[in-house]
């Protein structure tokens, strides 16, 4: 079995296509590239992806970070359909929790679509817990959305929290054949 490479990577203009192949094949078509490009030129916004070498599709996800006061606001986070559940969507999530830190954010929030129970529970992996819920928030169907949060990123203990989480990562995409290459910042 061949070993690939991955690298979680700030992303620029010069993705702009492949994040467009991500969100249509994982959300139809959700944001438009004008959308895209106004967030790659945001100093309140981060878009981060986990690249493959070799691969046929090199960009297997994406993920986005608004930077509001002391509020990290994610608002994407999706994996190609062909490479879910193989630990990328955690990787993504610790990059955003990462970027937050960095930045000297307090707290992460997000919605999530109720159904959407493989999010959730990510994200509870990440001690996110619910704070309310938005009723009727997605227009393709009227599905309520959950809204979930996560503090202390600020405390002491949270770049050891990180530092494990990246360990346990490193386990889960080893088994299916992923080396991470360790850079990110």
């Amino acid at each position: 079995m061949n070993i690939a490479n991955l690298e979680l990577q700030h992303l620029n203009h010069s993705h702009i296509s492949m994040i467009l192949e991500i969100d249509r094949a994982c959300f139809g078509g959700l944001w438009t590239i004008e959308a895209y490009q106004r967030e790659l030129d945001s100093p309140n916004s981060d878009i981060i992806g986990v690249i493959a070498t070799p691969s046929s599709l090199s960009l297997l996800g994406i993920a986005c970070v608004w930077s509001i006061l002391e509020e990290a606001h994610i608002t994407i986070l999706a994996v190609h359909p062909q490479y879910q559940g193989q630990g990328l969507g955690q990787l993504l999530l610790w990059g955003l929790l990462q970027i937050a830190h960095e930045r000297s954010l307090e707290r992460a929030t997000l919605e999530v679509r109720a159904s959407n129970k493989a999010a959730i529970s990510l994200y509870r992996k990440f001690g996110f817990q619910t704070a309310g819920r938005r009723k009727r928030y997605y227009q393709d169907n009227g599905e309520d959305a959950l809204i979930l949060w996560r503090g202390d990123l600020q405390r002491p203990h949270f770049p050891q929290q990180l530092d494990q989480w990246q360990d346990s990562i490193r386990d889960r995409l080893r088994v299916y054949h992923w080396h991470l290459i360790p850079e990110f910042g």
